[in-house]
């Protein structure tokens, strides 16, 4: 279709409600990448070279190859994530005139309800319960196998308490937990205050925790910090949540830590890579649960987060401000 109008191009089909939005839009021309197979490298290249718009995906990788091939008329990416480290920020910087936009705040409740459901998964064994009943019960109740743990009387790790890890925490705290200790940056006493949560280094978060839970973004002080080191720091009985980024667990020393027991149990939301093929060993692994990067997939939180990018990318398209903008 010939058209005069700013092209808006989305790499992906998008929920049902924030896709009739995008289909009824009329000051822009939209093009869209509607395959539920991932936009390939040759289009997403295509795309930013005539694009004026570009909505994009966390598995989109937005590197400086994309940014460089990107025509002067791009003026906004938008990010349908909270996260960003998909996006070379520096290469976008040095570019000059294209704005970030990404979306914070709409997904932290649902993303603190899949930690919570995956510390509870791993507490209750409960891979290991689905798969006794997949295989036909078992033997029946026991008084003696299939024991979980809980969380009364526990100690919560939060590694960076933003707005998930407070959400996280505060979720937990009716399960009994008695102390939360989180670690970041810098003392965060506004958030910390009313979960009367105290301050650590990193390393004494991981000897003082009974459930660790990943809630930092992923950068380079962050990338790969759970390796073998932090694990042998952990307690033999603790478990580790990660709805953050997959990078920021090194899955080969947690591989190791599992099998050796330097920790009860990994419940995952995140990979690296994403999806991680079933016949890895941490899928198979009976101590590890892994869910398909679900954290934020409510109707209600995807609808939200679309919402926001095509607000942010429409804006960054007639040279407004954008609702949520990334400082470069």
């Amino acid at each position: 279709m010939s058209s005069k109008l700013p092209v808006l191009f989305v790499t992906s089909r998008l929920p049902a409600l924030a896709q009739q939005r995008l289909e009824a839009l009329t000051d822009v021309e939209v093009r869209q990448h509607t395959s539920a197979h991932a936009i390939s490298r040759t289009q997403l290249l295509e795309a930013v070279g005539v694009a004026n718009g570009l909505v994009c995906i966390l598995s989109d990788k937005i590197d400086a190859e994309v940014i460089q091939a990107a025509g002067p008329q791009l003026r906004v990416i938008s990010t349908v994530s909270v996260g960003y480290d998909h996006v070379d920020v520096g290469a976008l910087g040095r570019h000059g005139g294209i704005s970030l936009g990404y979306t914070p705040n709409v997904l932290t409740d649902a993303t603190a309800d899949t930690t919570v459901l995956l510390a509870l998964m791993a507490a209750r064994r409960v891979k290991q319960a689905l798969q006794t009943v997949a295989n036909g019960g078992g033997g029946g109740f026991s008084l003696s196998t299939g024991l979980g743990s809980q969380f009364t009387g526990k100690t919560l790790g939060i590694v960076g308490l933003g707005r998930i890890g407070c959400a996280t925490a505060a979720r937990l705290l009716p399960f009994g937990i008695t102390r939360i200790v989180y670690s970041g940056s810098q003392p965060r006493d506004d958030r910390a205050r009313p979960l009367n949560a105290h301050y650590v280094s990193f390393e004494d978060l991981l000897k003082e925790s009974d459930l660790v839970c990943i809630c930092c973004p992923l950068n380079e002080r962050t990338a790969g910090v759970f390796n073998r080191q932090a694990f042998a720091a952990m307690k033999s009985t603790a478990i580790l949540v990660n709805t953050a980024r997959g990078a920021i667990i090194n899955q080969d020393d947690l591989l190791e830590a599992l099998d050796s027991g330097l920790i009860a149990h990994a419940a995952l939301d995140v990979t690296v890579p994403e999806p991680l093929p079933g016949d890895h060993p941490l899928a198979r692994h009976p101590n590890c649960t892994i869910l398909p990067h679900i954290g934020s997939a409510t109707e209600e939180t995807r609808n939200a987060m679309s919402n926001l990018a095509i607000d942010n990318a429409l804006a960054g398209i007639k040279g407004q401000e954008l609702m949520a903008k990334v400082d470069l």
